[in-house]
């Protein structure tokens, strides 16, 4: 592995300067037809839907992946538990100004009303600088109104969302948005994009041997995961660990399974946890509640109209490669 901990500067090449990465003016249109081609089909008047789709082939190294959030007409209204999973998210509710979450330290619950939808996008964790122009330690536990980093460009960004003719549009014009501001900033640091390589689930067990692999010591590790993440990296080690148990969650769900049908210590075991204390621990410091409470809501939500396959299949193709026997 080549040494990552040389300085990190302005010197570096900025990330759309690849040859094959920038999009011209001329070309948004094939950003406003991606996401495969397809619809997004409005869930039934009572129900509701939530469908994850990998970013434009331009934004892969700064987003991990894109949605399209839909609550029916006639639907309750859907209480939506985020939890924290170490990134930068971009929200824009169509009617409402667009928001910029920040890495969450704790759960935030949000309510859905009958007939909102809402398109965003997830970054990297440690890509959002290159797009805000400023650190992400900036806007740790925050929710604060895209406007205050973007000024104008945000307020048209909300403008361009509300009046897209379907759902995909109004993501297109998120992508489209991120994309002209990327550059904004230094392009990611490779030192912490190849620590969250590192601390994704199944990877490491500690940082303290991520940091000895990657030549740097862990004060200036955590110094520049604070600086492009804004968590330290046994914080984001957690949070990852955490969303390594969710892949496994979706998984079961998408297969028609419930979560625990082998049992939750198993689970629990199988994501990267000591035992299932170890678990429960984890989980309501980062959910608000138990892992049984948790997985009962997860599959009433999403066993009815959500697909994160885009966040969770890389994930689950991790464990793989690093457990390729098991009994």
């Amino acid at each position: 592995m080549p040494n990552m901990a040389q300085p990190y500067g302005r010197t570096r090449r900025a990330l759309l300067n690849k040859p094959g990465v920038r999009l011209a003016a001329d070309h948004r249109p094939g950003i406003l037809g991606h996401v495969n081609g397809e619809t997004f089909s409005a869930p039934a008047v009572g129900g509701q839907s939530y469908v994850e789709r990998s970013p434009v082939p331009a934004l892969r190294e700064l987003a991990s992946s894109v949605w399209v959030q839909q609550v029916g007409r006639a639907a309750a209204p859907y209480v939506h538990r985020r939890i924290p999973n170490g990134a930068v998210e971009l929200v824009c509710r169509i009617g409402s100004a667009p928001q910029v979450i920040g890495p969450l330290t704790e759960p935030l619950v949000d309510v859905l009303e009958p007939g909102t939808t809402v398109v965003g996008m997830r970054f990297v964790p440690g890509a959002f600088p290159a797009v805000a122009g400023r650190p992400a330690s900036e806007v740790v536990g925050l929710a604060l109104d895209a406007e205050e980093l973007w000024g104008r460009s945000a307020a048209a960004l909300g403008e361009a969302v509300g009046t897209a003719a379907s759902p995909q549009e109004a993501l297109a014009a998120v992508q489209l948005h991120v994309h002209e501001r990327a550059g904004a900033g230094e392009p990611p640091d490779p030192l912490v994009s190849e620590t969250v390589r590192g601390l994704m689930p199944w990877r490491t067990a500690d940082v303290t041997s991520l940091s000895a692999s990657l030549y740097i010591s862990e004060t200036q590790l955590r110094r520049r995961c604070r600086t492009a993440v804004g968590l330290a990296p046994k914080t984001l080690h957690r949070m990852l660990r955490f969303q390594g148990f969710l892949a496994l969650v979706q998984q079961a769900i998408a297969q028609g399974r419930a979560p625990t049908d082998d049992g939750l210590a198993l689970l629990a075991l199988r994501a990267g946890y000591a035992d299932q204390s170890h678990l429960t621990r984890e989980c309501v410091r980062l959910t608000g509640v138990s892992p049984r409470v948790f997985l009962a809501e997860t599959q009433q939500a999403c066993a009815c109209g959500h697909d994160h396959s885009a966040s969770f299949a890389p994930v689950l193709r991790a464990e793989t490669e690093t457990r390729p026997t098991r009994e």
